[in-house]
């Protein structure tokens, strides 16, 4: 009998992904031995990545939300939250409860699949990428990349967007 999961797709639960499989494989056991570690629970990994967008032009075009939305939601594969103000400030004209955002926090299986198209797919797409900066990650072990076009993503087609915009 034919096994039931030959047909499924890289993003079904039939198989790890890619990065996960990696970093089980060759990463973890190499930092093993080149930090010492005696566990497999001291190797650093990844816990979500946070995708934000920030919109200053969404107090006068309110499709911009949706436009990111739908973006955001292609990028990623699950729906972005929409971010608002906490509180007014007068020099952005902006009022509390007002949109001016959107965010997707990815975990689990999206996470290592999304983090696996963004170091092969997309950051080689940058005109002049020269890597990644050690100096990006802060005093808690977070790592923050700032995106200046949100077009090197292959799911977005550069014809059908608005306006270029950037994310972190």
């Amino acid at each position: 009998m034919p096994d039931d999961n030959t047909n499924q797709s890289a993003t079904s639960s039939g198989s790890a992904p890619r990065l996960l499989q990696k970093v089980r494989d060759e990463i973890g056991p190499e930092m093993m031995k080149e930090f010492g570690y005696s566990s497999v629970m001291q190797i650093p990994r990844l816990n979500k990545v946070v995708i934000n967008i920030g919109l200053g032009e969404a107090l006068q075009n309110a499709k911009a939300i949706e436009s990111v939305t739908a973006d955001l939601s292609r990028i990623t594969g699950q729906r972005p939250v929409t971010t608002k103000a906490k509180k007014s400030i007068a020099g952005f004209k902006i009022r509390e409860g007002m949109p001016i955002g959107a965010m997707v926090t990815i975990r689990g299986r999206r996470m290592y699949e999304f983090t696996d198209r963004l170091l092969n797919a997309s950051l080689p797409r940058i005109r002049d990428f020269q890597g990644l900066s050690r100096n990006s990650f802060d005093g808690r072990g977070n790592y923050s990349i700032g995106i200046r076009e949100h077009t090197i993503f292959p799911e977005i087609d550069y014809n059908s967007i608005d306006r270029i915009r950037g994310m972190q």
